[in-house]
């Protein structure tokens, strides 16, 4: 005696019950769709049929069918209504997904409710299921369960389907060679993006970005909905990203289509004088958390000017004993009404000098993650101690800022 004909000898009162509510033998099966392999839901509830026959309860099926009211009918309608989306997007995989009538999901909880099957299948299971099966002929792509591509969602009360496009991922390292542009976009703090006086009708402070300087070119060529910028931390706006830039991630949402030029979107987007972008590559999703989660030390180069003429040696001196120094940062000021007010410590591994004037000279440093460059040299009114500044014994400023480098080592790709 097989696994099933067993399980449904075991539970023939629930087999019973069920099958005089008139379903049919899907539905019937489905009730019983855990047990047994290598068979349908249809053949499982003919078989159950066949049991209780052999036990003289007769339970033919109704129709329509009191459950389902006949919708695996229209599985070829579904599949078709499928297709026609998910072909019009560019994708490796697909997946069906379906909005079951509320009605009939009510109905089926009630049932199991009822007459208690242990090991039913949900009908929502089993149209993605026979749906997908019929579609994948008609889709010419594999199905992904896991991390589909494309879910094409079957509304099986009206055949409409919406299509749930994952966004496409990719890594690259940006330089900023304009000291007026932000990294992402800057929402306009009067409308927060709607428009006004203050912003020009734009929305926003600025009127590019790092982000919209490469974004809208990768929106474009992949027919997405919206892009986003993950950084791998970001430099003020009026400081550069020189050197070999820093490592980001521009998310799409929505594209329909994937494989896009990866070389002819660098090559768009390094058309503008403001920002490059180079070692364009896709990604998985995962890769916006490790970036972000990323804190590499970074090397930068600041000129300075001081109140008052400076002592080369002097100046070489104080920047030689910032080496391997840990300094105590209360948040700046310039940040305090966007950021917690907190006394980070902090890394100096190494600075550099090099007067070019009686009062201005060049600072090269390599720092900890999230130092704050500017605010270290001018020590920022005793917010952060020790500082050049106190060290040199003449106030300092920054005058310009520049990020040399990010000591991040790109993990090997394929």
């Amino acid at each position: 005696m097989d696994e099933f004909r067993s399980n449904i000898i075991d539970n023939i009162d629930a087999a019973a019950g069920l099958a005089r509510e008139g379903l049919c033998d899907r539905c019937l099966g489905r009730m019983f769709g855990k047990v047994g392999t290598g068979t349908t839901n249809n053949l499982r509830g003919i078989e159950i049929r066949e049991i209780l026959s052999e036990r003289g309860i007769d339970a033919p099926p109704a129709d329509p069918c009191p459950l389902c009211e006949n919708v695996f009918d229209l599985l070829d309608r579904f599949a078709d209504a499928a297709a026609e989306k998910v072909n019009d997007v560019e994708s490796d995989n697909f997946l069906i997904g379906t909005r079951v009538e509320p009605e009939i999901a009510a109905k089926e909880k009630d049932l199991v409710e009822r007459h208690g099957p242990t090991s039913s299948e949900s009908i929502k299971a089993e149209l993605n299921r026979e749906i997908g099966k019929v579609a994948i002929h008609k889709i010419n792509r594999p199905v992904e369960f896991k991390n589909p591509q494309v879910v094409a969602c079957v509304d099986t009360r009206f055949a409409d389907v919406s299509l749930d496009i994952a966004p496409i991922f990719i890594a690259g390292r940006y330089n900023k060679f304009s000291r007026e542009i932000p990294q992402t976009i800057w929402p306009c703090r009067e409308c927060h993006g709607k428009g006004c006086a203050r912003c020009g009708g734009q929305g926003k402070m600025y009127s590019t970005s790092v982000q919209e300087v490469i974004g809208d070119v990768a929106l474009e060529m992949s027919h997405g909905e919206e892009h986003f910028f993950h950084g791998m931390g970001r430099e003020d706006i009026d400081a550069c990203m020189l050197g070999d830039g820093r490592p980001f991630v521009l998310e799409i949402s929505k594209p329909r289509k994937r494989g896009i030029d990866l070389d002819e979107l660098e090559k768009r987007a390094n058309a503008s004088d403001l920002a490059a972008y180079s070692a364009l590559h896709f990604v998985s999703r995962e890769a916006v958390q490790i970036y972000k989660g990323s804190d590499p030390d970074k090397t930068y180069k600041a000129r300075v000017r001081a109140q008052g003429k400076v002592n080369k040696e002097r100046v070489n001196e104080v920047a030689l004993s910032f080496k391997n120094v840990q300094i105590d940062q209360r948040t700046p000021q310039r940040v305090e009404h966007r950021r917690a007010d907190l006394v980070r410590k902090r890394g100096i591994r190494w600075v550099k000098a090099e007067v070019v004037g009686d009062d201005v000279f060049d600072l090269t440093l390599s720092t900890e993650s999230g130092t704050y460059v500017k605010e270290f040299v001018s020590g920022d009114e005793g917010r952060t101690s020790p500082n050049f500044s106190d060290a040199l014994g003449v106030r300092c400023v920054v005058e310009t800022l520049d990020v040399l480098s990010i000591d991040y080592q790109e993990p090997t790709r394929d």
